[in-house]
């Protein structure tokens, strides 16, 4: 079992949230996928711009209607902490502005979130934010950014270019090679630190 736990890939879980850069979705859950043991959580919002032909074969979804379809009597698994407890390291990319906000303030009124709430924070949780420039620099968000630094949550930056809206500016989310290569060197950075175990 220790020689296992040594060698296996790590586990990801990839979440999206209601962004229209949840287009690139399947183009992230790509790259993680020859590398890790990826699993998928997407809000109602995030389904609205993830075409699923794009996702690896593979790769399992997991939406609202799974949290409350899997429970109907005591004793029967809980998704959320499931999945907080299978993952050695979640990202969310892209994370909304309205998500951000959820988190910051400690609400769990989805998947996405409650696993967030339930979240053993010695494991690193990376977000890739994407919005429309004003709400980027809205000084709300800044208020979320600090709160969420203080988790411990580990942000990958917007970038500057064209949005989807129009408007040119800060707030599109990093492209899905940086993310996976930010969160691989990480990762190997720690295992490496740790003597080559998964944590």
């Amino acid at each position: 079992m220790q020689v296992e736990s040594a060698t296996r890939k790590p586990r990801i879980l990839l979440a999206a949230s209601g962004s229209v850069a949840a287009i690139k979705f399947g183009i992230l859950c790509g790259c993680f996928s020859d590398w890790a043991d990826v699993k998928v959580v997407v809000t109602q919002a995030a389904l609205h711009f993830i075409d699923r032909t794009t996702l690896p074969k593979d790769v399992v979804l997991y939406t609202d209607e799974h949290e409350w379809s899997t429970w109907s009597k005591i004793g029967d698994t809980v998704l959320h902490i499931e999945l907080r407890q299978w993952a050695d390291i979640m990202v969310i990319a892209p994370l909304s502005a309205n998500t951000l906000g959820k988190i910051a303030g400690g609400l769990c009124d989805n998947l996405l979130t409650s696993i967030i709430r339930a979240w053993d924070y010695e494991k690193p949780i990376f977000v890739a934010p994407a919005m429309n420039t004003y709400m980027w620099t809205n000084p709300f968000t800044e208020r979320h950014l600090m709160t969420v630094d203080e988790l411990g949550i580990i942000l990958i930056p917007p970038v500057s270019k064209r949005l989807a809206c129009g408007d040119y500016g800060t707030g599109a989310m990093a492209e899905p090679s940086i993310i996976f290569n930010t969160v691989r060197l990480f990762m190997e950075s720690r295992q490496n630190a740790s003597g080559g175990r998964t944590q």
